[in-house]
């Protein structure tokens, strides 16, 4: 997966944190655990806050 794959990454997450408000989470902790994911494979410097915020609200979406 890379940065652009916003909904592979949310039902990634959705899938193995099954119990986490994703509103709740941080920044900080979403990236790490994004590049913390098994079929995660792109520059782990290239996820800036935009794309972060993406990615929270597709989770958020996905968590629904």
């Amino acid at each position: 997966m890379k940065w652009s794959d916003i909904s592979a990454i949310a039902e990634a997450l959705y899938d193995k944190f099954p119990d986490v408000d994703p509103a709740g989470v941080r920044f900080v902790d979403l990236h790490n655990w994004v590049v913390g994911l098994d079929d995660f494979s792109d520059d782990h410097t290239r996820g800036g806050e935009k794309v972060l915020e993406a990615i929270q609200a597709a989770w958020i979406d996905e968590a629904r």
